[in-house]
């Protein structure tokens, strides 16, 4: 495949993942041989405001952290991540003897004079002399870095790969959890709107029964009657507490099934959902309507800790 079309086939597929809704907790392992090195990478994740990710990795592959890291966010965006990435050579030809010449003329010289200077043995051999530091080292060869990251590279997109299926598969399940909780929420919202014009009516009957039974016959002034009335609906009307509810909740589901990380803005948007549902119980002037105020502060609630682990 052309790089061209094999770079537009990635940036498809990248596209389509970050178009889902996927939960922050995740795991991932790949292992890739190729010849006689072979690489495991395993990666792990849970919930965090933020992209933090820590790299476990072999002292002589460290130089390729930065490389990790850079190819990680195409991937993810929010979570704390730990990444542990292991590496076998298995080839014997890796490493190589050196013999340090100008190190073992030092010991010999200094073992032979503290021989002449306390008239003992020189009993020095070849094989003690090896043993001494850093005359004998294991020395590795030179590796193409390019080839080593090459391999690296694909381990660590299998693992990427599996990681993000995790992920996508919990945040749909969130996502469906999330949507019935929202289809309650509406209901409870449309409940309270139908209780406001019966609180206003029952409230109407019981000032006109308490008018009669003070002032007997006489007549009542309808004006000031309906007048009280109104300065009633206006104290405990919830008008535009729950237009802004319903508003909400559809933007939440707009924010749902658009996909992608949206987790801060919902999380944004079930804030604006408990101020709302708070107000609505504050103006609540029957048992009926605080009832359903507390359920809906109780669902709210819900959806507030699922979207905690939304990316």
């Amino acid at each position: 495949m052309p790089i061209l079309e094999k770079e537009t086939a990635k940036y498809n597929v990248l596209k389509e993942r970050k178009d889902m809704i996927k939960s922050m907790t995740g795991f991932g392992r790949c292992e890739y041989q190729q010849g006689d090195r072979k690489f495991t990478v395993e990666m792990k994740a849970v919930n965090h405001r933020y992209f933090d990710v820590s790299i476990k990795i072999p002292k002589k592959l460290s130089f390729f952290e930065a490389a990790i890291r850079t190819f990680l966010k195409d991937y993810i965006q929010r979570g704390k991540v730990d990444v542990f990435v292991t590496y076998e050579d298995l080839t014997e030809e890796n490493v190589s003897l050196k013999y340090n010449e100008s190190l073992a003329a030092q010991y010999l010289a200094c073992y032979r004079k503290m021989a002449q200077n306390f008239g003992l043995e020189d009993d020095m051999r070849v094989s003690a002399l090896g043993r001494c530091p850093e005359v004998l080292t294991m020395e590795e060869q030179d590796v193409d870095e390019k080839e080593i990251w090459a391999e690296l590279e694909t381990a660590l997109k299998g693992a990427c790969e599996q990681f993000v299926k995790s992920r996508v598969r919990e945040g749909e399940a969130l996502k469906t959890d999330i949507f019935e909780k929202l289809d309650t929420m509406r209901e409870n919202v449309e409940a309270v709107e139908e209780r406001l014009p019966q609180i206003v009516a029952a409230y109407r009957e019981r000032l006109t029964e308490k008018v009669r039974e003070l002032l007997g016959d006489t007549q009542i002034e309808e004006s000031r009657l309906a007048a009280e009335v109104v300065l009633f609906a206006d104290k405990i009307c919830t008008d535009e507490e729950t237009v802004r509810l319903k508003s909400h909740i559809d933007a939440m589901r707009a924010e749902l099934t658009k996909g992608g990380s949206v987790g801060r803005k919902l999380d944004f948007i079930a804030q604006e959902m408990n101020r709302e549902a708070n107000t609505i119980l504050s103006k609540a002037n029957d048992l009926q309507t605080s009832d359903l105020a507390i359920e809906l502060k109780t669902e709210i609630e819900k959806v507030r800790e699922q979207i905690q682990n939304i990316e």
